[in-house]
């Protein structure tokens, strides 16, 4: 029970030596230690490898409003501390991670701000069953036009309940309307991933705005084309963006037109793999960025993933053009930093060149990550220049 002591949030079935015959599922248990010494209070899942999450230390405490409202005030001074809502002109931002499940002390519980609307998953059963609680803590910190149910219906089924969906409280929503960095977006409900937008990858679209003037930019795995948009507003003198998802690329296409038209950039529905070769055989692109969906969602899907990396890294480096830049992304938690650096080298070495990282990016500091909770870093970017072997 150390790391628990030390302040990791998950009790793993296997550390757990006694259940009370009266624990609930998803309801509060107190977490001890094997001396019988409190550890803190948190929601019981006795479906999952994790039995136990913690939400607070202070085991008078109960899980309800009060709670959740403490920790979302505590998030927004957080937020405020980092720049976001982002005001400055040129830069405004509305859109944001207001609260990161383990990152700001509510296991499961992601809240994503979209101007005047938020979303919300709820992770756990537990979560599920304090649902209006949840809702009333965000109407007295946040007081939201609308509240939205955005929780993967897998991960529902999985935890042992039906997500309810669609608005919670509120007006109805068709489409998240919001800022990133003077950017304009509107995606519509139907279309937007997770919660709706990919904010962990805000620090990837600063660096890509930092390189991208004069070059000629591949944004494969583009979704609804945030990088591609960036790099155009940033000076790229030609972008290619480009997905399998029709639909995404639709949308892509509608949010280059709120952002000034889509001249320049050249989206286009195909798969990432054949998009590298073809730039490689037009000479390669100054700036290539491959971020590609999770690969490994769990640790068993590792070996298979490390492979799909080593591919994709190869396919990568081919497209860019010798001296510049490749971002190389990864966002499965069960891949490491280093083991994505080993497959992005042994994937240059296959295309006959050496990769040298200039910079190591993760997500944003509006997804923060406990110092005990390493799993919580789950987002790796490395930017390399791609140069001849």
């Amino acid at each position: 029970m150390r790391p628990v002591w030390a302040g990791h949030p998950w009790v793993f079935a296997q550390a757990v030596e006694h259940v009370d015959a009266g624990a609930e599922p998803g309801g509060e248990v107190l977490v001890v230690d094997p001396r019988g010494q409190p550890l803190g209070r948190a929601l019981y899942a006795p479906r999952s490898a994790v039995v136990a999450r913690l939400y607070t230390r202070r085991v008078d405490e109960p899980i309800d409003q009060a709670l959740f409202q403490r920790k979302l005030e505590r998030a927004v001074g957080l937020r405020r501390a980092v720049g976001l809502p982002g005001v400055e002109p040129g830069q405004e931002t509305t859109g944001y991670r207001l609260l990161h499940g383990e990152g700001d002390g509510v296991p499961g519980l992601i809240v994503d701000v979209f101007g005047d609307v938020v979303c919300v998953q709820l992770g756990t059963l537990g979560l599920f069953r304090r649902a209006a609680a949840v809702c009333d803590a965000l109407d007295a910190v946040v007081g939201p036009r609308s509240i939205v149910d955005r929780t993967p219906p897998g991960l529902a089924r999985t935890e042992g309940f039906d997500p309810t969906g669609g608005v919670l409280r509120g007006e109805p929503v068709t489409e998240l309307v919001f800022r990133e960095l003077g950017l304009d977006f509107a995606l519509p409900l139907e279309l937007a991933q997770k919660t709706g937008y990919y904010f962990d990858q805000r620090p990837l679209r600063a660096a890509l705005a930092r390189v991208s003037r004069g070059s000629r930019v591949l944004d494969a795995f583009c979704y609804t084309g945030s990088m591609a948009i960036t790099a155009r507003r940033a000076g790229a003198r030609e972008v290619w963006a480009c997905d399998k998802s029709a639909a995404a690329i639709e949308v892509a296409c509608r949010q280059a037109e709120r952002n000034g038209g889509a001249e320049g950039i050249r989206f286009t529905v195909e798969d990432a793999n054949l998009a590298f070769a073809a730039a490689a055989r037009e000479g390669g692109c100054d700036v290539v960025v491959c971020d590609p969906p999770k690969l490994a969602p769990a640790r068993g899907n590792r070996p298979r993933a490390l492979g799909a990396y080593r591919s994709l890294a190869e396919g990568a480096c081919r497209a860019t053009a010798r001296g510049g830049l490749l971002a190389f992304c990864s966002c499965s938690g069960a891949v490491g930093m280093h083991e994505l650096e080993r497959e992005l080298a042994l994937g240059a070495r296959q295309a006959e060149c050496e990769a040298f990282v200039v910079e190591r990016l993760f997500q944003g500091p509006d997804h923060p990550v406990p110092a005990a909770f390493p799993e919580g870093l789950y987002l790796k970017v490395l930017l390399a220049r791609i140069d001849a072997a």
